[in-house]
């Protein structure tokens, strides 16, 4: 088969253009197949140890993550490429409205054209199942013919005119789809676009799912699928919702609590107190192993009767790792390792300048001058994020090991550390907790939020809103546009170590990384000011009062003061989709508490006061 070269960037590879994602290219429409299609002896190699621990499957061998094969200059007919898919089949041309799924063969080679010379266009209309996240060509002939009005005579049920539709618009007919008709001119049938898209519309006229997706061969369908099939526009976001993964490459470093544990495991009089398992001597024995390490005798009791350690996946234990090595650069200060992961830390005792009610909950600052992220695609559901998910290696083979499609970028961002203490004050008030309450019980009633967003703790979601404002603030002052920037936080009281931080970031897909524009606003007296003014940026918002007294607001109602005039940041920016924000547990407002509700009045006395 002779093949047609398009480019795509490297990072589309990923996302947004990654597995299974429908690509629109030059007039033509492909889509992407799964890894086991790829020439892996072309596709590099890309090392992450801790995001291949996260990837890992029960009974599978331990998976690889492998970049798309890239080239300079203009491709030739030998240049390594990605197999791309025609997707969907069915075109018509634009010039003599014919609707078909053939191809022009013109000397050899195929050509995106009809016999009549005209532009050959992708229909608009795909099949998208609703739980099995298949997708499929609508088939039209068959739709064309079907139907449940008085159109559909005997002649109709035995056309066989395959190659006479015509996709036509009609002027008497309407507007909208109403007047988008496919035409067969074998039975002069006529069937408006209007017929595909009510709900249970293909089931009505008995077309099914195939069970599959477009480049996977007919017998690789194992069980039939029962799931009703949804006609929607080929360019829809609900036909592709991708589930990525990234980690930041940097010394796997432990929590507080887990070299706390390694210290006791490691005493000499461990196994002593693990053999008496509870007994008489237990308390004597923990006693003087905490007096030596300087802890609780109930520590290390529950150290011993707590059994070995289990190995925890997924992003919380990705992020363990990140945070403590986070905090132990900001205490190392000035860092002068020359590595992929350089940070020049500032603890809050060397953080002089803005308001004292900021001082008082910031307790670190690092400048991280170079970072290495690895994003890697684990695969994509379609329609809903309650559909079936569908691996980006779909191998049938278990021995073979399964393949990511893998990005490596360098970078540069600020990371945030917030004071424990000031944190847990704030949470323990009755109104902060009220207020967080409501997420938390709508998160509960979505069965894909709780398996996919964070749990909206009041300091989670008070982070969290700030990192959008400072990334707001940010795309004025760094040289990068929001879009640019990426955020990471952390924020839990559900770990052995309660983690409290934020990680602005920005990377490119090249061994050199950025340009410095955003590390350098990271030190203290340039970032304080800009945390002030993206704080009074979101004093008010354009939408207040509405915003600013509303608690059900953005996708599923998981957001309450927060709107795109205010905290709402590119969605490829966020971690959660521009969900899980509040301004008012950040500013306060109401009867709520913000956790920095003191700066701007204290900003604004002293301003007056000067």
């Amino acid at each position: 088969m002779q093949k047609i070269r398009h480019d795509l960037r490297l990072s589309e590879t990923v996302s947004p253009f990654g597995v299974g994602a429908i690509v629109d290219i030059r007039g033509e429409s492909l889509i992407a197949p799964d890894t086991s299609w790829w020439n892996r002896q072309v596709a590099p190699e890309v090392h992450c140890d801790r995001l291949v621990d996260q990837l890992m499957q029960p009974g599978r061998p331990r998976p690889l993550l492998r970049q798309a094969p890239s080239h300079a200059g203009r491709a030739g007919q030998e240049t390594a490429s990605l197999p791309y898919w025609r997707f969907p089949a069915w075109r018509f041309c634009e010039r003599c409205l014919k609707l078909s799924k053939l191809t022009t063969i013109d000397k050899g080679r195929f050509r995106n054209r009809c016999d009549c010379g005209g532009v050959l266009v992708p229909m608009r209309y795909v099949a998208v199942c609703k739980t099995g996240s298949h997708v499929q060509d609508v088939p039209w002939f068959m739709w064309s013919h079907r139907g449940h009005d008085k159109g559909v005579t005997e002649e109709v049920r035995v056309c066989r005119a395959y190659t006479e539709l015509r996709f036509v618009r009609s002027n008497t007919s309407g507007e909208g789809l109403a007047s988008l008709r496919v035409v067969c001119d074998g039975c002069k049938r006529s069937r408006p676009l209007s017929d595909l898209v009510g709900e249970g519309a293909l089931h009505r006229d008995g077309i099914r799912c195939e069970g599959r997706q477009p480049w996977e061969p007919e017998d690789s369908v194992a069980e039939p699928c029962d799931a009703d099939l949804a006609a929607v526009q080929r360019g829809a976001t609900g036909n592709y919702i991708a589930d990525r993964v990234s980690a930041l490459d940097i010394p796997e470093e432990k929590t507080a609590s887990e070299e706390l544990i390694d210290k006791v495991r490691a005493h000499d009089y461990f196994q002593r107190l693990v053999d008496d398992n509870g007994g008489p001597k237990s308390e004597m024995i923990a006693g003087w192993i905490a007096e030596e390490l300087d802890v609780g005798a109930e520590t290390v009791l529950a150290v011993a009767l707590g059994g070995e350690p289990s190995e925890e996946i997924g992003m919380r234990a990705l992020k363990d790792g990140e945070w403590a090595a986070f905090v132990k650069k900001i205490i190392a200060g000035k860092d002068r390792e020359v590595s992929d992961f350089v940070v020049d830390g500032w603890s809050g005792g060397s953080i002089t300048s803005g308001p004292s009610e900021l001082r008082g909950v910031i307790s670190g600052i690092g400048q991280v001058h170079r970072v290495r992220e690895v994003r890697a695609l684990k695969g994509f559901r379609r329609h809903s994020a309650a559909a079936a998910f569908v691996s980006a290696d779909l191998e049938q083979d278990p021995k073979q090991r399964p393949v990511y499609p893998s990005l490596e970028l360098f970078g540069e961002g600020i990371f945030l550390r917030f004071d424990e203490d000031a944190l847990r004050a704030w949470e323990s008030l009755s109104d902060v907790q009220a207020r967080a309450r409501i997420l938390m019980d709508r998160r509960e009633r979505l069965e894909w939020a709780r398996s996919r967003l964070d749990v909206p703790e009041p300091r989670f979601i008070a982070l969290h809103t700030i990192a959008h404002l400072l990334i707001r603030r940010l795309a004025f002052a760094s040289g990068y546009s929001s879009a640019a920037l990426q955020e990471r936080v952390y924020a839990s009281t559900e770990r052995s170590d309660n983690t409290a931080g934020i990680l602005i970031y920005t990377a490119a897909g090249d061994a050199q990384g950025t340009l410095g524009g955003l590390v350098r606003l990271g030190a203290p007296d340039l970032l304080i000011p800009l945390l002030v003014a993206s704080l009074d940026d979101a004093d008010v918002c354009s939408n207040d009062p509405v915003c600013i007294e509303s608690d059900r607001q953005g996708s599923s109602q998981l957001n309450l003061s927060a709107c795109h005039g205010c905290a709402l940041v590119s969605e490829t920016s966020c971690e959660t989709g521009n969900r899980l924000l509040d301004r008012q547990l950040v500013l306060g407002g109401g009867e709520v508490t913000g956790l920095l509700g003191g700066v701007l009045p204290a900003v604004r006395a002293s301003m007056g006061a000067a």
